[in-house]
Formats: C-alpha cells, structure tokens, sequence
C-alpha cells in the first residue's frame, strides 16, 4: 500500500524532452515500460516504443508523435514508482502536454483514451498553423515584464506573446515567425542573456491556437474525466479543479493560454511541498524548479539509478 507524503509533489515533463533511446535503460529492469508503451501502439495503430528506440528523430519531433511519446513515458514511470511502494504525492502537476500524464496518473483521464486524444491534440496544433508560418522563442535573462513591452512592442499588427513563465529570467514566446524574430531582435539589444528561436513546428500557447483549440474542444467533450485522486494544478491558472468541467475547459484554454510554471512550483511550495520529483525523460523540469525555489529538495526519475536514489530518499 502505498502511503500518501503531504510534503511531496510529482511533475512531468512535456514536449522538447523526448530523445532517441529515452527509457531504454528503465526498460530492461522493468517490464511496466514495454507494457505501457505496447498499450498506447495498439491505440495508435504503430509501434511508438520502436518509434522512440529507433527514430527517426523527425518523426519522433513531430508534435503528434512526440505528445503520445511523452504521455507514455511518464506514465511509465509513475506506474514503477507505484509498483515499487513509492509515496504518493499531494500534489501533481506538468508542464503543457505533461498535464495531461498528471491527469491520468491521477486517475482523471483514461490511459488509453488519453493516448488518442494526445494524438489529435497535436494533429490539430499542426493543422492550425502551416508550417514556417509560426515560431517560437526562449529569451533568458530578461525580467517579465520587459518580455512582455517587448511582444507588445515587436508585434507590428502580427501575434507575439510570452507563452511559458518557465523560471525566474526564462521566458518563451511565440507567434508569427516575423514576430517572433523581430521580438529576438530587441531582447537582445535589451540585454537578454539569450534569445534563441526553438527548433519547434507549432507556435502553442498563444493566440494562433485558437482554432486548433475550438477545433480540440469537440474531441474534449467526448472525453470521460472523473475528479481527480491527487490534485493537480492546471497550467492556465496554477489551481487544482475537482468538477470535470472546468479540467475540461482549462485544457482546452492551455492551448492557447500561458503555461505559468513559476506560479505552480511557488503555489506547490505555499502549500507545503518540500520535495518536487519529475518523473520522465530528461530533467528540464529539475533545472527550471531549482530556480523557481532552491531552498526544496529537487530529483528526477528516469532510469533505474535515480529511480533507486528516490525511492531510498522516499524511505
């Protein structure tokens, strides 16, 4: 029986995470991996462990693919933790797609149906905006609001907005390529420690997801979404929601709304956490939590050294 830690949270990582090989080594000492990649293929009607294993890289990074890729992995992981007598969280939560892995690991969303809803979610992202139309940005070392005079600024009667408040000093933008550009541009010539465009095919979370996300709203509605086991905080609002409803509508506004990560890890901390683990590939979300809030106990599960490491910590 696993036992419930007030003090911990659990998070997933979403898309940009996803890597040829990824979960290889968790594979080979737990079978959970294979299984849960096997039940998501059958639903995809392709092989998605071969896919990730194997490549190619392109169509690993296609959105369609990456967003069930990355929902498998996570939920691959969270099912080890559990198999092993891992302490349950309080609190969950992930960043863009990996909200919807918190969703189902807790018990929100059916594993199954969630895997074909991710497909479609990046299928209609895709079909939104025509590639090179839309683009997307990181700027490091600006504050805030100085991001956001710079979008505004910088649009010209086009879209360009902040769209990810990852970290203290990082923020992503996105819009119309020109924009985006014009926008990298003048963070520069403000001081940016960085302002890199990101290897991405889909502006998400800004305006010109609107029709991707009307578009996803009727694929929404179909879903069965029970209250929650363990809270999550959404990403649109940094608030955990019991009624279906509102999960429902706040996934389809994330689409196009900021994800605020910052305001997540900061409410989690408020309310107790001291003990963040991001369960998944990569460690991107170790990196932006540290700096979000040093002062708590940072860890990531990936393979079977960390997944050891986590579960002795966990003792």
């Amino acid at each position: 029986m696993n036992t419930i830690n007030n003090n911990l949270a659990i998070v997933f990582p979403g898309q940009g995470s996803q890597s040829i090989g990824m979960l290889a080594e968790l594979a080979l000492a737990c079978p959970q991996v294979n299984a849960t990649f096997a039940e998501a293929s059958s639903v995809l009607g392709y092989d998605l462990w071969q896919l990730v294993q194997g490549g190619p890289e392109e169509t690993l990074n296609q959105t369609d693919h990456t967003q069930p890729a990355m929902l498998a992995a996570g939920v691959a992981v969270w099912r080890i933790w559990c198999e092993r007598g891992g302490a349950l969280p309080s609190l969950m939560a992930g960043h863009s797609l990996g909200e919807y892995t918190a969703l189902v690991c807790a018990g929100a969303l059916d594993f199954t149906e969630a895997v074909a809803l991710v497909a479609e979610r990046g299928r209609c992202m895709q079909s939104a905006v025509p590639a090179g139309v839309g683009a997307m940005a990181a700027i490091l070392g600006l504050d805030d609001d100085v991001v956001v005079s710079i979008c505004a600024q910088s649009a010209n009667g086009e879209t360009v907005s902040p769209v990810n408040f990852n970290s203290p000093g990082q923020v992503v933008i996105a819009g119309h390529a020109v924009a985006v550009e014009r926008a990298v541009a003048a963070a520069k010539a403000a001081g940016a420690r960085r302002a890199v465009i990101l290897p991405v095919s889909v502006p998400s979370h800004c305006s010109l997801m609107e029709p991707a996300a009307r578009q996803f709203a009727g694929h929404l509605a179909q879903m069965n979404i029970k209250p929650p086991a363990i809270p999550v905080l959404q990403n649109v609002d940094a608030a955990a929601h019991e009624q279906p409803q509102s999960i429902r509508d706040n996934l389809e506004r994330q689409l196009y709304s900021p994800v605020q990560w910052v305001r997540t890890i900061q409410v989690m901390v408020g309310q107790g956490i001291t003990r963040i683990i991001e369960a998944g590939p990569g460690k991107v979300l170790v990196g932006l939590n540290k700096r979000i809030d040093k002062n708590i106990s940072h860890a990531a599960v990936l393979d079977p050294g960390t997944l050891d490491a986590a579960l002795a910590e966990n003792d």
